[in-house]
């Protein structure tokens, strides 16, 4: 018999809390006070940003130079990490440091420290004193998380676009199923960097009003920053279990879904068949629900796909209006939404938008419902075809 997998309290930061209670009570009330208005080309945009000023990470003390700490990216991760520090050093006791892993979930990685740093260069004509070329390489991010905890087992970059955060719970599930690890820090972050902004500018794919998902008017996404981390455990950590996982690849365009919605139904279906449930089970749906014209499409015609006529019974909601797309933190901030919406049984996130329905992305809109499923689906798109459905359930009912 396979091990189950228990997720402890998340840790996280975003625009739109500094703690997960924060991040629930604004998904309830639809609260959009994290977005200020960001210019670039002459047009102002909403963007998620994290309005409290972060303090330097500390790194020194693992052998670390300044420069590495105080990178917004790196402030965020340190800020969401010390609120687990408790619970780190728990199973640091019980387990021993060698066989704690880490996966860590980003886009941006490092383009944000090269950035500062390239910078100086220009202005100063040298590159600052304690900068190295590897506080920019994708895989700091994770060995950041592990130094911080001075954790010896394996470390993990999840690098799956706007998945990351979402595929690295995968991974660490699998990590302790297959006994490489005991217990994982799963989880995801990234920051809106002047490269990622332009990026999906150049797209086309960002919108100067706020994000409409499944409206027939949408155009386009907001972006959000933040990181979110849960502790895997194969014991009851607590009683919300990672019940079933699924992936997929479209391999059908570099930035754009698959039009037939096919890759994202495969991932959710997989996700049943992992967790040993039928479709009717799921009581409510976090969609990835980014508010572009093909992603928002591809999503709801992959739910009929999945769910088949039951795809308008599941009360479903995008909770980017609020956060942001957080891109490789989104899938992580959306499953510790998910294990709050179990846990603390208050109700379901409302679905910001405008109430004009699109036939192609057909969904059950949720109010901020007094509902209590003991069953939650959290969906990751991403480019390149990389889906991810997660489904998370409470173990008391």
């Amino acid at each position: 018999m396979r091990k189950k997998i228990f997720l402890s309290s998340p840790s996280l930061v975003c625009c739109a809390g500094l703690n997960a209670k924060e991040l629930y009570e604004s998904c309830l009330s639809g609260d959009r006070s994290g977005f200020v208005q960001r210019e670039f080309n002459g047009k102002k945009y909403p963007v998620g940003q994290i309005r409290k000023e972060l303090p330097q990470a500390d790194v020194i003390n693992f052998g670390l130079e300044h420069y590495a700490g105080k990178t917004r990216l790196i402030r965020i991760i340190n800020a969401s990490l010390c609120q687990m520090q408790e619970d780190i050093e728990k199973i640091i006791s019980k387990y021993g440091k060698e066989n704690i892993g880490v996966c860590l979930g980003s886009c941006d990685n490092g383009s944000e420290g090269s950035l500062i740093a390239h910078n100086a260069f220009l202005k100063d004509g040298s590159f600052p004193a304690d900068y190295n070329l590897r506080y920019q390489s994708a895989s700091f991010l994770a060995e950041f998380a592990a130094r911080k905890f001075d954790l010896k087992g394996p470390v993990f970059t999840i690098a799956t676009a706007c998945a990351s955060g979402a595929t690295a719970i995968i991974r660490g599930a699998e990590l302790i199923r297959s006994g490489v690890c005991k217990a994982v820090i799963a989880g995801g972050a990234d920051v809106v960097s002047d490269t990622v902004f332009a990026g999906f500018n150049s797209l086309e794919a960002v919108s100067c009003e706020h994000t409409n998902p499944f409206s027939r008017n949408r155009k386009g996404i907001n972006l959000g920053e933040g990181a979110a981390f849960f502790i895997l455990d194969a014991d009851e950590i607590s009683n919300i279990e990672l019940m079933g996982m699924g992936e997929s690849s479209d391999a059908y365009h570099m930035t754009a879904p698959g039009e037939d919605g096919e890759g994202p139904a495969r991932a959710m279906t997989a996700s049943f068949a992992d967790a040993g449930i039928e479709s009717e089970k799921i009581g409510y749906i976090n969609l990835h629900g980014t508010g572009t014209i093909l992603n928002d499409k591809a999503e709801g015609l992959a739910l009929k796909k999945a769910f088949g006529s039951g795809s308008l019974n599941v009360p479903s909601s995008s909770t980017k209006p609020v956060t942001g797309h957080a891109l490789g933190a989104a899938g992580a901030l959306e499953a510790a939404i998910c294990w709050m919406v179990l846990n603390e049984k208050r109700g379901l996130p409302v679905h910001l938008w405008d109430g004009v329905y699109d036939e192609e992305a057909p969904f059950l809109p949720a109010g901020s419902l007094n509902l209590s499923p003991s069953i939650c689906m959290s969906n990751s798109f991403a480019f390149g075809g990389c889906n991810v459905s997660l489904i998370f359930g409470r173990k008391d009912d």
